[in-house]
C-alpha cells in the first residue's frame, strides 16, 4: 500500500493543541491531507490546498458537506484529534463506507451518564450513579446519596467541575459550584443540552492509571499504561504526572488491560485510538472514563514507537490500513507533568524555565498559556500552565526529574482579573 496515494481528512477544532503534530505525522508518511476546521483562519494558517470549513455543532450538515467534498477529493480515512470530533468521525466514516466505530458507540463515550448505563448493564464494574437537573434542590438530593460521592457536569471535560463531596454540606456547596461553572459564558455559548445536568456517582477509591491503546477490528492493542503518582482523591481531580511504563505488578496491569478491552467491547468500539482512565483497588480495576480518541493536550509527545514513530503517525498508519501491530513503544521510560495553576489571576511572568530544562532527563518545558492571560485553576478552569517532558533510565528517575524541574519554576500570577 502506497501512503502517497492516500488522502486523509483531518478534523481540527480551532482549540486543539495537536494540529502540528498530526500534520507533521502525515507529512512524514507522505499522506495527502485535507483539513476540516470550524474557522477559516485555521485553514489558511495550516495552508493545505484542499480543505473545508465545517460546523462541529451541526454534525448532520457537516457530514453532507464532507460527502460532497469527497466526490471530487476522495477520502481514504477520517481522523479526529479530540473529544469534539469523535462522533463526527464515525458519522462521516459511515457515510463514506470507511472502517469506523459505530455512531452509537461514539455518542455513548461522549455521555458520562449513557456510558455508565451501558457499562452497568454490560457487566462492567460500576459505581452507583444518578442524574440530577441543575434546577433541583441539592439538599434533597444529598439526603439520598451515599458518601463519599463525586459530582460531574455532563457537558465538560478535563476534570473541569468534577468535585468530591464527603457529606451533605460539601455536596450542596459542590452542586452550587458546578451550576455556577455551567452558567459561565464559555459554557453557555456552546448551547449544549447536557449543561443542564449533573452526574452523581459513588467515589471509587484506589490508585489511578491511564491506558493508551488502539483498536484493530475490535481487538485492543495496548500502547502504554501510565502511572499517575500523585493521589487523585479530591476534592478536585487535577491531573499532574503521567509516567510510563507502569510500575504496577504484572497481574494488576493485566487486569487494567482486561477491564479496558471488555469496556470497549461492551460499548461497541472497534476501530482507532482509545484513551481510558481507570482506578485500581482491592476489588479490581474500574473504568472512570474511556474515550474514542488518543491522549489529550501535548502528552502524546511522551510516546514513541519503533524507529521514532510518533503516536499521531501510528494513528494515521492504522487509519489508512497500514500495519501497526508490530509497533511497540520504545523501552526508555518517559513521562509528562501537566503544570497545575496554583491560583487564579493574570499570568505576569514565568521564571526558572532555563534552569528547569537543565535538570537531568528533562527534554522540554513548554508554557502553553501566554503572558498576560487570565488563569483559572480547577474546578472552574480547564487548562494547564504548560507541560514538562522527561525521559530516563527508570520510571522513578523520570518522576524525580519532572518534580525537580517543576520545583525550579516560578509563576508570577497577579491577583486580578482582566
Amino acid at each position: 500500500m502506497d501512503p502517497n496515494k492516500k488522502r486523509i481528512l483531518l478534523l481540527l477544532p480551532t482549540r486543539t493543541y495537536r494540529a502540528k503534530a498530526f500534520l507533521s505525522a502525515a507529512s512524514q508518511l507522505g499522506v495527502t491531507v485535507a483539513i476540516g476546521s470550524d474557522q477559516p483562519q485555521t485553514l489558511s494558517e495550516l495552508s493545505p490546498r484542499k480543505s473545508l470549513v465545517i460546523n462541529f455543532g451541526k454534525p448532520e450538515n457537516a457530514v453532507e458537506e464532507i460527502v460532497e467534498f469527497a466526490q471530487t477529493h476522495p477520502i481514504d480515512a477520517v481522523v479526529g484529534v479530540d473529544d469534539e470530533t469523535t462522533v463526527l468521525v464515525s458519522m462521516v466514516s459511515e457515510a463514506l463506507s470507511l472502517p469506523h466505530n459505530s455512531v452509537e458507540s461514539a455518542r455513548t463515550t461522549r455521555s458520562k451518564y449513557q456510558m455508565r448505563k451501558v457499562l452497568a448493564t454490560g457487566g462492567i464494574p460500576s459505581p452507583h450513579f444518578e442524574l440530577a437537573s441543575i434546577s433541583a434542590d441539592p439538599a434533597k438530593i444529598a439526603a439520598g446519596v451515599a458518601f463519599p460521592c463525586v459530582l460531574k457536569p455532563l457537558s465538560l471535560s478535563a476534570s473541569r467541575g468534577v468535585i468530591r463531596a464527603n457529606n451533605p454540606t460539601e455536596f450542596v456547596k459542590a452542586f452550587h459550584t458546578i451550576v455556577s461553572i455551567l452558567g459561565s459564558s464559555d459554557v453557555k455559548s456552546r448551547k449544549d443540552a447536557r449543561a443542564q445536568q449533573i452526574l452523581i456517582e459513588d467515589f471509587i477509591p484506589g490508585i489511578e492509571v491511564a491506558l493508551e491503546g488502539i483498536l484493530i477490528q475490535g481487538r485492543l492493542k495496548v500502547l502504554a499504561i501510565f502511572d499517575k503518582p500523585d493521589p487523585l482523591d479530591g476534592p478536585f481531580f487535577e491531573e499532574t504526572l503521567y509516567v510510563t511504563p507502569s510500575r504496577l505488578p504484572v497481574d494488576v496491569q493485566n487486569e487494567i488491560v482486561s477491564c479496558t478491552a471488555r469496556t470497549a467491547d461492551v460499548l461497541g468500539l472497534r476501530e482507532g485510538p482509545v484513551h481510558a482512565e481507570l482506578r485500581v483497588n482491592d476489588d479490581g480495576a474500574w473504568i472512570i472514563e474511556i474515550a474514542a480518541r488518543s491522549i489529550g493536550g501535548l502528552c502524546a509527545r511522551t510516546l514513541r514507537f519503533g524507529a521514532g514513530i510518533s503516536l499521531e503517525e501510528l494513528i494515521i498508519r492504522h487509519a489508512i490500513g497500514l500495519e501497526v501491530e508490530s509497533l511497540q513503544r520504545e523501552r526508555q521510560p518517559a513521562g509528562v507533568m501537566m503544570i497545575p495553576i496554583p491560583h487564579a489571576g493574570i499570568l505576569r511572568e514565568v521564571r526558572g524555565k532555563a534552569d528547569a530544562e537543565q535538570v537531568l532527563g528533562i527534554e522540554e518545558v513548554t508554557i502553553s498559556i501566554p503572558i498576560g492571560q487570565e488563569v483559572l485553576p480547577l474546578p472552574e478552569g480547564a487548562k494547564y500552565l504548560g507541560f514538562i517532558f522527561a525521559r530516563g533510565s527508570t520510571p522513578a528517575s523520570v518522576e524525580a526529574s519532572l518534580r525537580e524541574a517543576h520545583r525550579r519554576l516560578e509563576f508570577v500570577i497577579a491577583d486580578e482579573k482582566l
